[in-house]
């Protein structure tokens, strides 16, 4: 019979996060992978920052005015540690709904007061944390609240029908990082967005754009999870007049799609929160990589090379005869 790929049920997430509430999004984010699991689907992928919420103060807020301060403050203590005890209930969630997920959430390091990661995390249907992507370069504001991730979490990650990769918003459009993820030969990729950029960005055309293209050179179905503005992040932000109305016009929509290795759109919009599904065969990829792989057949090595340096710079380093006092935190 040969070396068959299988068919599977992909979703994608369009909800919002119950903002700024690690505890609350927790939940939802593992009510949302039980949900998806029942429904047959084998992977789920999840909006940029779910849990506790993706900084959007700062479209509408100054950066360093008191009420994003406030909320970049609140951001922090509803982080999360990986691994820890969020992670672990995401890992009993997906063990439960026998499903893959990837989330997007942010992260920080355990034992520390600043600094945090946009990142994405990936677990299996055993539970397991299979690995995580850090985005590589904060869009605007986020650089007011996270890091850069480095070369070490650029890469695909093993599901049981294949690997599946994943980068977050504007990252998606970088034809280098894009490059360094199709030569691991993803079968799925997880495109997380947030549920707005600006009132004055059509976000939907935006996501097609860079999606379809972003699907039909890595050959690879691409998940597009979107969040969704809500009553509660507005009233966080604490608009007024026409800055809360431009807001309010963009409450309640999402973008989420599923993308095929042709670049043609398998799903069908959905408004307001849900998720949006698609049956796929999984050799639809081989048909695309017959015709173009650009990691393969398809490149010329003795014209293009691309280097990822996977090595993560130390903030500290300590040169001493005698060893300095272990402790929990990282150097």
């Amino acid at each position: 019979m040969g070396d068959a790929l299988r068919k599977i049920r992909l979703a994608a997430v369009q909800a919002s996060s119950v903002h700024l509430d690690r505890g609350a999004t927790v939940d939802k984010a593992c009510d949302l992978i039980r949900e998806a699991g029942k429904a047959g689907a084998q992977l789920v992928g999840f909006p940029e920052g779910f849990i506790p919420a993706h900084p959007s103060w700062f479209t509408v807020q100054p950066g360093t005015g008191k009420i994003s301060l406030g909320l970049s403050q609140k951001l922090f203590q509803n982080s999360v540690v990986i691994p820890g005890e969020q992670t672990d209930k995401f890992g009993a969630a997906c063990r439960d709904a026998g499903i893959t997920a990837v989330i997007g959430m942010c992260e920080r390091r355990a034992n520390t007061t600043g600094t945090m990661f946009n990142t994405q995390l990936f677990i299996g249907p055993d539970g397991n944390i299979l690995g995580k992507h850090q985005k590589l370069m904060p869009t605007l504001a986020e650089r007011i609240v996270h890091t850069g991730g480095w070369g070490d979490t650029l890469k695909a990650y093993e599901a049981p029908f294949g690997r599946v990769s994943g980068l977050i918003c504007g990252e998606n459009a970088n034809p280098l990082a894009a490059s360094a993820l199709m030569a691991m030969y993803p079968v799925a990729h997880v495109a997380s967005w947030p549920a707005f950029v600006s009132p004055a960005v059509k976000l939907s055309d935006v996501i097609m754009a860079i999606s379809r293209g972003l699907a039909y050179s890595m050959g690879a179905f691409v998940i597009n999870a979107t969040g969704v503005v809500n009553d509660a992040a507005l009233d966080d932000f604490q608009l007024e007049g026409e800055a809360r109305a431009a807001l309010e016009k963009l409450k309640g929509a999402g973008y989420a799609s599923i993308i095929g290795p042709s670049g043609q759109v398998l799903s069908q919009p959905l408004d307001g929160e849900g998720m949006v599904y698609a049956d796929v065969d999984l050799n639809d990829v081989m048909v695309s990589k017959i015709l173009n792989d650009f990691a393969g057949h398809y490149n010329r090595p003795d014209v293009f090379t691309l280097h990822v340096n996977e090595a993560v710079p130390a903030m500290v380093n300590r040169n001493s005869e005698t060893p300095p006092p272990q402790n929990d935190i990282e150097a």
